[in-house]
């Protein structure tokens, strides 16, 4: 792609100026430093080819030290696995050598549609090798080549998977989502709903989605649960439903903040508590409330009233767990709503916006912060599950799940009632 010195210079003041304005800066960046980085770049970047362009770009954002930040062509975009043929990748050791295993394949996406399988060993994207901590790009719009194998070496293939093309706007980067809610009876009495992502600004569609899974889950005979987030790539409000549905009341979720709001300081309790709303309405009207207004708040979940699943539910949770999720995951944690099983997550939780910066090209910045209920921050730390659980490609790749298993497991042995999170006997950690 050829540009123009004058659209260079127009795009990176244009990424300088939002940086400033907007960044939520939740790892306390001195942005004078930063700027100075970024003024003494920008000669360089501005005589560089495309691809050294983007790159040079990319790596001055990663200097802010936050997540949800990226600089991409809406039209020649690098994305994460997850993002755009709806797996992820997992990491293990195999001969002294790391290598990349297939860790989540959701459901009815290009991997899945394509025979990729849980556990698979992935040895090549497009004819080159790649191996962590190197993360294999994908595009939408293409046709990658595979070549994968079972853990063990046997059953070497090359698998083809089409990407559909997709665009960019200003809520989603170009990516292609998988499929948010799945529901089945994992056994009887114990329910299995995956949630892969939260769809939609104001997650109106997902409520509704998530209302009618839940509901049938309940008529089959559900008073155990176990909600499944991992790889769950995060998403728009509608996790504040998720979270609704773990506890009887209105309780505080968290709070969120604005990058003006973090930089002149604040009290917690001074910010207005907020119901999650349920309508279009209920939006329209909670947001005249704040058009001349900082809109820093303390979400309440909806008050759904008691559940059969309450105390004896499980969130599996992954080091792909992100945003959204985790901020699910950590209000169960910190209020022991459920008992978390798993990995590590992410620790990506900032809101975040995509800005035109010129040309085509596109300028992802956290714009809010997200914090627990009691002031804590998931951002760079994750969500520490009550029970660490690792996943084994072998055992992946024979339909072995040792994660689900052991929340299986769980809710068996107290199937007669007793909460779980009482029953794991140790505090849930943030």
């Amino acid at each position: 792609m050829s540009l123009s010195q004058r659209e260079r210079q127009q795009i990176l003041n244009t990424v300088r100026k939002r940086v400033l304005n907007n960044h939520f800066n939740a790892a306390g960046v001195n942005y004078g430093e930063w700027a100075r980085s970024f003024d003494g770049r920008s000669s360089e970047l501005l005589n560089a080819d495309a691809d050294a362009f983007e790159r040079g770009i990319q790596d001055l954002l990663k200097e802010l030290g936050s997540s949800h930040t990226g600089f991409y062509h809406e039209g020649l975009n690098r994305q994460l696995p997850q993002h755009v043929i709806n797996a992820t990748l997992g990491k293990f050791v195999q001969g002294g050598n790391q290598q990349w295993f297939f860790l989540d394949v959701f459901e009815d996406g290009p991997a899945e549609r394509a025979g990729i399988h849980r556990g698979d060993i992935l040895r090549e994207v497009d004819g080159i090798k790649y191996s962590p901590p190197e993360m294999p790009p994908f595009k939408t719009g293409t046709k990658h080549v595979l070549s994968v194998s079972a853990p063990n070496g046997t059953a070497a293939r090359e698998i083809g998977i089409e990407v559909p093309a997709t665009k960019g706007n200003k809520n989603l980067p170009p990516i292609l989502p998988p499929k948010s809610v799945l529901s089945r009876m994992a056994t009887p009495g114990i329910g299995f709903l995956r949630i892969a992502w939260f769809p939609g600004a104001m997650g109106l569609g997902f409520s509704k989605s998530l209302d009618t899974a839940i509901a049938d889950l309940k008529q089959q005979g559900c008073d155990r649960l176990i909600i499944d987030l991992r790889g769950n790539i995060g998403g728009g409000l509608g996790f504040a439903r998720l979270a609704s549905y773990l506890c009887p009341d209105r309780m505080p979720m968290g709070h969120s903040l604005t990058p003006k709001r973090l930089r002149r300081g604040y009290k917690r309790e001074e910010l207005e508590h907020v119901l999650y709303p349920n309508s279009r309405i209920g939006f329209a009207t909670t947001l005249a409330r704040f058009v001349v207004r900082d809109k820093s708040i303390f979400l309440l979940t909806q008050g759904l009233g008691p559940q059969p699943f309450h105390g004896k539910t499980v969130l599996l949770v992954n080091e792909w767990t992100n945003s959204a999720a985790e901020m699910v995951t950590s209000f169960a944690a910190e209020n022991k709503l459920a008992t978390i099983i798993g990995t590590r997550t992410a620790g990506n939780v900032l809101g975040a916006a995509n800005l035109k910066v010129g040309s085509g090209y596109w300028l992802r910045l956290p714009v809010f912060g997200w914090y627990t209920n009691d002031g804590n921050s998931v951002e760079g730390h994750g969500v520490v599950p009550d029970l660490p659980v690792e996943v084994e490609p072998a055992e992946l790749s024979v339909g072995i799940d040792r994660q689900l298993n052991t929340a299986i497991e769980l809710l068996t042995s107290n199937a007669a009632g007793a909460s779980i999170s009482a029953a794991v006997g140790r505090p849930v950690g943030l």
